[in-house]
């Protein structure tokens, strides 16, 4: 390898570890309890995702002004679903661009997308949804500590995935102490996700970390 080679792939790696430390410093800081509910976090669907005809019917509420903002994030989802992820992005920048950037509906978008991006094998964008959804947020949401553990699993950045794993755990011991009432705690869930998060579970159990 030539000299030039040579210090352009140390630039890379070096830009690399950078951009990696900068994710890291990016995650909130870990409580010990997350009780509370957060209204924004939950699937939009203004049309049964399931109905044949549901862009059709999205379209329609699009044009007539009624929840326009929904029907462009459920349209942007489907978008996303269906490998049109620029579309996708494009269609949830639009309904971010329609209302407050603090509001409600700006972190339910946020948090929408974050799935959307993980669900497309972009686990590290979804993180940083997540991540800007939770620093807008009042209170300890209890959809934080799995959803991160779950992303930060998926980035090999293992311990910090058990340690908010562990925080869900000292929430809800009785719930997250083992994986069997995943299908109830996490519906909106696929069961590769769930049986991805159990991983998560096994790592906790076989060395829980300690508070704080």
């Amino acid at each position: 390898m030539g000299v030039t080679r040579r210090v352009v792939a140390g630039v890379v790696v070096l830009a690399a570890l950078l951009f990696s430390n900068v994710q890291a410093q990016s995650l909130p800081k870990i409580n010990e309890f997350y009780f509370d509910d957060d209204v924004a976090a939950k699937p939009i669907h203004v049309v049964p995702p399931e109905q044949a005809d549901a862009v059709d019917q999205l379209m329609k509420l699009r044009e007539r002004g009624r929840k326009g903002v929904e029907a462009t994030a459920q349209l942007a989802s489907i978008a996303y679903r269906d490998g049109r992820e620029e579309l996708g992005a494009k269609l949830y920048q639009e309904a971010l661009a329609a209302v407050a950037d603090n509001s409600v509906q700006a972190r339910s978008l946020r948090w929408n997308q974050g799935w959307d991006l993980y669900r497309k094998g972009n686990p590290e964008e979804a993180l940083a949804h997540w991540t800007k959804v939770a620093e807008g947020t009042r209170g300890n949401p209890s959809w934080l500590p799995p959803t991160l553990a779950l992303a930060l699993w998926s980035l090999n950045r293992k311990d910090e995935a058990v340690a908010w794993y562990a925080a869900a755990v000292r929430t809800e011991p009785g719930q997250w102490s083992e994986a069997a009432a995943y299908p109830q705690l996490l519906p909106s869930w696929s069961d590769a996700e769930r049986t991805q998060l159990a991983q998560v579970q096994q790592a906790w159990a076989a060395n829980p970390p300690a508070w704080p």
